[in-house]
């Protein structure tokens, strides 16, 4: 009888090797080599026997070569999923023969999102295998989500060849894993979630979806440091890669698209967290502005811009007296560097004194904006706390700081104005670039072309 095959694979890349060594050839981590054994039988021929095994009677061909002018450029239909968030976030809606993998930290919400989605599916035979809980469990929540409107099936399998089976006899059109840390294949001798198991299993529905032309949805966890558990090979092969965050102390969710070969990485959606499941918000800025007509001092508002999606968000800002030598500086949601950058600006080019200060910056509702456009509500909110004074409820902002004290135009500032003029706002600051490319429209809001920090802040407080 062949001898078990023992090789070393990486923990952090997945790289494989047949000797130990203190550093991964491939990525070059230190102490990551883990020691994995193989059963004799190769894990190619058994990947091509299980999906070979799926694929009987589907009438499905052997790929062949073919000439590139002879492939057809025509764009398949997307399946969509009656989500408009997740329809949105994936680039119009499921691609067939798609591998999509959506991670997220425990209880924030994936298997919710993705059944509710499957749910709400008209005329879609789904599978949904669940290494994780039980019939009984997935069906009280369903319950609490709502009625099934598709052909749902349920299978609670851990085993990847029974998996292949079932599907065999099904012929599902769409196929979720959850999760794929749970599954695992008989012929590799390591326990389910290992570095061996996620990559080989991972590759095996790989090859299915792109050889049946179903997609496939899987789930993943995510390790403390919060990326995908797992080989980093898993993120390359998949087509799209999700990220379902959020805080839990707020009832929001942000779902993001980290990897998209069929769409934008840019685009976010936001849902809700209720009793009955996940709603998606609309409107965002319901949510990430203050309720009330009282001003406070250290708030600005943001047309902030994710992706396409424009929407209005507030951005808090304290300073203090430093109580020790060395003052603090502390973000959420921003960037730590640019806020620096930003102080740095504040102080070199308006003449405000905030080194023995301490500044401490929170964008409201726990999500983290990258767009550059929200520099200039930094400054402002910075200010007015510094000299306690509110800026007004009706005034909002978007530009860019550049080193200097200019404001630099942003992108789409016709949709970031429309936003706020929906919103009510009297008054916004722009860019004086972008005022140029503005259609001399009539408006229900002001806009104030500013070049400069200075005066934008003579605009805000006079």
């Amino acid at each position: 009888m062949a001898k078990t095959k023992t090789v070393y694979v990486c923990s952090d890349c997945g790289q494989d090797a047949p000797k130990w060594t203190g550093k991964c050839p491939a990525c070059g981590h230190w102490n990551t080599m883990k020691e994995m054994h193989l059963a004799p039988d190769t894990q190619q021929t058994a990947q091509t026997a299980m999906v070979r095994s799926a694929l009987a009677g589907s009438g499905q061909r052997e790929p062949r070569p073919v000439l590139l002018a002879e492939v057809s450029a025509e764009q398949e239909p997307r399946i969509t999923t009656l989500d408009r968030e997740l329809d949105r976030v994936m680039g119009g809606g499921v691609v067939p023969g798609s591998l999509t993998l959506i991670g997220g930290e425990p209880g924030i919400g994936k298997s919710t999102l993705l059944l509710q989605t499957v749910l709400h599916l008209t005329g879609r035979r789904v599978l949904y295998v669940s290494g994780e809980e039980s019939e009984r469990q997935i069906k009280l929540r369903a319950d609490r989500i709502g009625q099934p409107q598709g052909e749902v099936l349920l299978l609670c399998e851990t085993r990847l060849e029974r998996v292949f089976d079932h599907i065999k006899a099904v012929q599902p059109e769409l196929v979720v894993v959850d999760s794929i840390q749970t599954v695992a294949v008989e012929g590799v001798d390591s326990s389910p979630g290992s570095i061996t198991q996620i990559r080989e299993c991972a590759a095996a529905l790989l090859k299915y979806a792109k050889e049946s032309g179903v997609p496939v949805i899987l789930v993943g966890h995510i390790t403390k440091e919060g990326t995908i558990a797992g080989p980093k090979v898993l993120e390359h092969i998949v087509d799209t890669v999700l990220q379902f965050e959020g805080d839990r102390q707020y009832l929001y969710r942000i779902l993001r698209s980290i990897k998209n070969r069929f769409g934008s990485t840019t685009e976010l959606g936001i849902y809700e967290m209720r009793g009955d499941g996940l709603r998606g918000v609309e409107n965002p800025s319901e949510l990430l502005l203050t309720q009330g007509d009282e001003a406070l001092s250290g708030v600005a508002i943001a047309a902030a811009l994710e992706g396409v999606r424009p929407f209005l968000i507030e951005t808090q800002a304290l300073t203090s007296t430093a109580a020790y030598g060395t003052p603090q500086r502390s973000t959420t949601g921003f960037d730590m560097r640019r806020l620096n950058m930003l102080l740095a600006v504040l102080e070199k080019r308006v003449g405000f004194k905030l080194l023995q200060k301490d500044v401490f910056l929170n964008i409201a509702g726990g999500i983290r904006v990258t767009d550059p456009a929200i520099d200039l509500s930094v400054i402002a909110a910075v200010l007015s706390s510094n000299v306690d004074t509110a800026i007004e409820r009706h005034v909002c902002m978007a530009g860019e700081v550049g080193l200097s004290g200019e404001i630099r135009p942003v992108t789409r500032i016709a949709q970031r104005i429309a936003e706020a003029e929906k919103l009510g706002f009297k008054r916004m600051l722009v860019p004086e670039g972008n005022i140029k490319g503005l259609e001399a429209a009539p408006r229900r809001i002001e806009l104030v072309p500013v070049a400069r920090v200075e005066a934008a802040l003579r605009e805000l407080f006079g």
